[in-house]
């Protein structure tokens, strides 16, 4: 119970009260002490199933323990996560935006189609929203008309992340007003995919996880062709931290699709090199 109460209390608070409604725990609207004390609190009734599934869940090891990492399967692994807020009759549109920006080391999280039949719909909603690192709403005609769509964006605004709206019809409204809005209208999921990917390699509270994405992204190149793609990415950053040398050239000497690819080798060593000369 105390390193389930550590290590969820780690979390943000939407989140820990979606993973106290997975397990069929309590949990309560106001809390005026610390988030440990609120965990302790809502499982010091549970069962011993219930406790051994939490601790599992975030990542407690009865012999070996590991640091919490609660994954929503829905996810793609080392990815940028983005939820999409978008009209149910327009899932077809959202769906060719999910697809294009895998490109881009972004992984995006669709109501209507990435929620299994068998799930919870509301508590899996939740947990994207909860488990997000920003959300972009595509502003078709009648958006404003949904049950679902303003409370999407409202969430994510209360945990402080970025909202960006795609005007497809419907200009923005309300507080997502002042957030960054793009011009969706005629423009093909694969032009909006570059634009988004570029705004949040810009976006100061996204810069530095994009970073760190593109440069796992690299690392993981199953092609020359995406070696070739994302070292020019790479080669695009304004920021550079330290690690990203080290990592780059050791990618380079155990990756074959690195390594072969035709003047990628020596666009490493460039970048290591002017990064290094600044400091990075």
């Amino acid at each position: 119970m105390k390193e389930i109460s550590l290590r969820l209390g780690a979390e943000e608070w939407p989140l820990i009260d979606v993973t106290l409604k997975q397990f069929s725990l309590p949990f309560k609207n106001e809390w005026s002490a610390t988030k440990e004390s609120y965990v302790l609190n809502m499982i010091e009734d549970a069962s011993d199933e219930q406790l051994i599934d939490l601790a599992q869940h975030v990542g407690f090891q009865f012999e070996n323990e590991t640091v919490l990492r609660i994954e929503p399967p829905f996810w793609r692994k080392g990815m940028f996560r983005v939820f999409i807020s978008h009209l149910a009759t327009k899932r077809a549109f959202a769906t060719e935006l999910q697809e294009a920006l895998l490109d881009f080391g972004i992984s995006c999280f669709i109501a209507h189609k990435d929620i299994e039949p068998t799930q919870e719909w509301q508590t899996q909603i939740e947990t994207a929203l909860a488990t997000c690192d920003a959300l972009f709403a595509l502003l078709h005609e009648d958006f404003h008309a949904s049950n679902w769509t303003d409370q999407e964006i409202g969430f994510a605004m209360g945990r402080g992340v970025p909202v960006f709206s795609v005007r497809l019809g419907q200009d923005p409204y309300g507080f997502i007003g002042r957030f960054q809005a793009f011009n969706g209208n005629k423009k093909t999921a694969k032009v909006l995919s570059r634009e988004l990917f570029d705004a949040y390699r810009k976006n100061k509270q996204t810069q530095r996880r994009m970073n760190e994405i593109l440069v796992y992204l690299f690392e993981q190149s199953g092609s020359y062709a995406e070696s070739k793609t994302r070292i020019g990415y790479l080669e695009e950053l304004e920021n550079w931290e330290p690690s990203f040398s080290t990592r780059i050239r050791a990618a380079e000497k155990n990756n074959s699709q690195i390594s072969g690819s035709f003047g990628v080798p020596n666009k490493v060593n460039r970048l290591a090199n002017k990064w290094k000369k600044t400091g990075g």
